[in-house]
C-alpha cells in the first residue's frame, strides 16, 4: 500500500483495495464480453444490438475506471492486466462460438446479472467496513448494471 492522507485505517483501505480489485476483474471481463458480442452478433436486429452492445461496453469501461481509480486513491494498486483478470474474474466464460442475436443477449444478460449481484454484495461489505465512499461507488455501478440488464431482458421477453 502507498502512503496517503486518507483517514481510513490501513486495515480498512487494504480490505477495500482487495474488494475493489475483485470487482475490477469482473468489470474488465464484462467489458470484454460486451465487445465480443458487439463484434460477432448476427441476425435481423443486428444494428440495434450491435449499437447496444457497444453502449454496454462503454458503460462497463466507465465502471472499470471508477473502480480502478478508487483502489489507487486508497493507496492500493489497480490490478487490471489480462492475466490477473483471467485468474480473478467470477463471471462465467463468454461462449465464443455464438453469433445468433438472442444467444448474445442471453449471455450478456447472465453476465450483467452476475456482475450486479457481485457489486451489490461489495456495497454491503464496504458499508460494513465503514467505507461509505466505496459503498456509494458500488451502489452507482449496481444501478447502472441493473439498467443495462433491463435493456437486455427487454429483447428476450
Amino acid at each position: 500500500m502507498h502512503r496517503t492522507r486518507n483517514d481510513l485505517t490501513l486495515r480498512t483501505r487494504t480490505a477495500m483495495v482487495e474488494l475493489l480489485n475483485a470487482r475490477l476483474a469482473d468489470a474488465l471481463d464484462l467489458a470484454a464480453q460486451a465487445k465480443q458480442a458487439h463484434w460477432n452478433v448476427r441476425g435481423a436486429n443486428f444494428i440495434a444490438l450491435h449499437e447496444l452492445f457497444d453502449k454496454l461496453h462503454a458503460a462497463a469501461g466507465e465502471a472499470v475506471d471508477e473502480i480502478a481509480e478508487r483502489a489507487v486513491a486508497l493507496g492500493g494498486i489497480a490490478r487490471g492486466t489480462v492475466q490477473t483478470v483471467a485468474k480473478s474474474t467470477t463471471l462465467r466464460a463468454y461462449p465464443e462460438s455464438i453469433s445468433d442475436s438472442r444467444a448474445h443477449v442471453e449471455a450478456l444478460a447472465n453476465a450483467f446479472a452476475a456482475f450486479g449481484k457481485a457489486v451489490r454484495k461489495a456495497t454491503d461489505v464496504a458499508d460494513a467496513a465503514g467505507d461509505a465512499d466505496t459503498a456509494d461507488l458500488f451502489t452507482g455501478i449496481s444501478r447502472d448494471a441493473d439498467k443495462y440488464l433491463w435493456m437486455l431482458e427487454a429483447h428476450v421477453s
